[in-house]
């Protein structure tokens, strides 16, 4: 999951899109659906979708360094289109026209030094400034980059950015196949026809580069999690956010699930998830698969208060454990202002091997 974006302006783009996926009043009239699920081709589909109103290539991690440190980090690209594009359109524009804007947010939990920060840049593709392609997968913005490395396969990725203080170059590679969540990668976000994406995980991924640090370089390297998702539709008007949960545990299962909250307080039927477990099979998780339960809470200096420690249940995988923020404050007040961040997973279950780390995001939650 990833969040969805308010108004704002982007390097003399125009007006700049909801993203949709908590507005329900947006047109998608003239842009691809997802409907039914379909096939996925690999490496095609790590690039980008144009027929389709928006995507995001959404990268999450823990990472240790050399010196005993621990940092998470979170380096996203979002990709708004403002309206379809025909071919002729294609064909007549100028390399200083486009229909497509690009948005990433990068942000570093820094444990030890109680520091999290973050950054934000938005772009028109137009000109090289901004864009996505493949093969090889490249998506950019200016100098942050996200992509597979040229002349290797499409397991092996490296991913730049910095903001001031913090700068991270790493490597990563997949030590899992592409899971498709959802059925068979559809990916439902209300029962109204459209409200879906096509969804799928990397969900564990070994990171190794350098992490620059108010100048200083440090070794770094960790796991991290890839998630994939594009689509044209909304959630539902009676739906106002999630809590997505993406948790990778001692024994190599893993556990994704996106909670659908509803403006009355209750949880959308349509809430799901995956578990992967250390084979690598995957088995679909229902809305009624996984128990969660709020333990605390964080309030921020408006006054709005998000989750912070969680027990979350999932019986048919033999899950029982604890979520708990590494910091409580690492809510980004970006264009649109959401919590993500860094958890620590300890077992509540007896099983010493279900503890673990991981990332949640909470969408929804503070007034844009």
């Amino acid at each position: 999951m990833a969040l969805a974006v308010t108004a704002g302006a982007a390097q003399g783009a125009g007006p700049m899109p909801d993203s949709g996926v908590l507005d329900g009043g947006m047109r998608t009239q003239g842009f691809a659906q997802v409907l039914a699920p379909r096939e996925f081709e690999f490496s095609r589909d790590h690039g980008p979708h144009p027929d389709f109103r928006q995507e995001w290539w959404y990268v999450t991690g823990n990472l240790d360094a050399a010196t005993g440190e621990r940092f998470g980090f979170e380096l996203t690209f979002f990709r708004f289109a403002l309206a379809p594009e025909s071919e002729r359109a294609r064909r007549d524009e100028s390399r200083w026209r486009t229909r497509q804007i690009y948005m990433a947010h990068f942000a570093i939990t820094d444990v030890s030094r109680k520091r999290f920060r973050f950054s934000q840049k938005l772009s028109r593709a137009a000109a090289g400034l901004a864009g996505a392609q493949t093969p090889p997968l490249r998506v950019w913005i200016d100098d942050w980059s996200l992509g597979t490395v040229p002349a290797a396969d499409d397991a092996h990725w490296s991913l730049r950015a910095a903001q001031s203080g913090y700068e991270l170059t790493v490597d990563a590679t997949a030590l899992l196949a592409p899971v498709l969540n959802g059925d068979k990668g559809l990916s439902r976000k209300s029962s109204e026809p459209g409200s879906a994406s096509y969804y799928y995980s990397i969900p564990r991924v070994a990171v190794r580069g350098r992490l620059v640090r108010d100048g200083q370089p440090l070794d770094v390297q960790g796991l991290a999690w890839v998630d994939r998702e594009w689509g044209s539709g909304t959630l539902s008007k009676s739906e106002q956010g999630w809590d997505w949960f993406a948790l990778q545990l001692k024994d190599g299962s893993t556990l994704m699930f996106y909670a659908l909250r509803t403006r009355d307080g209750g949880r959308d039927p349509n809430s799901a998830g995956t578990w992967v477990s250390a084979s690598g099979q995957s088995t679909a998780l229902s809305n009624d698969d996984v128990q969660i339960d709020v333990e605390d809470y964080w309030t921020n200096p408006r006054g709005e208060r998000y989750p912070s420690r969680w027990h979350l249940r999932v019986p048919k995988a033999g899950i029982d454990v604890g979520v708990r923020p590494v910091l409580p404050d690492q809510e980004l007040t970006t264009l649109t202002r959401y919590w993500e961040g860094a958890v620590d997973v300890t077992e509540a279950g007896g099983n010493p091997n279900r503890g673990g780390r991981g990332y949640v995001e909470l969408v929804g939650y503070a007034a844009q």
